[in-house]
């Protein structure tokens, strides 16, 4: 069982992460994410994912 928040690139070593971050909570607080929606427990900031559209979570 690996580690779901992070990926490392095995040849440049580079480190990113693979769910979205909290813009208005501290670093390393990372946020939920729903069918229709990415929502933060901590602080319960919320963006909606719009319709017909396929976002990058990158």
């Amino acid at each position: 069982m690996g580690n779901k928040l992070y990926k490392v690139d095995p040849k440049t070593g580079e480190v990113a992460t693979l769910k979205r971050t909290c813009p208005r909570c501290e670093k390393g607080t990372f946020m939920a994410e729903h069918f229709d929606r990415f929502a933060c427990g901590r602080c319960g900031y919320t963006e909606f994912k719009r319709k017909g559209t396929k976002q990058n979570t990158d």
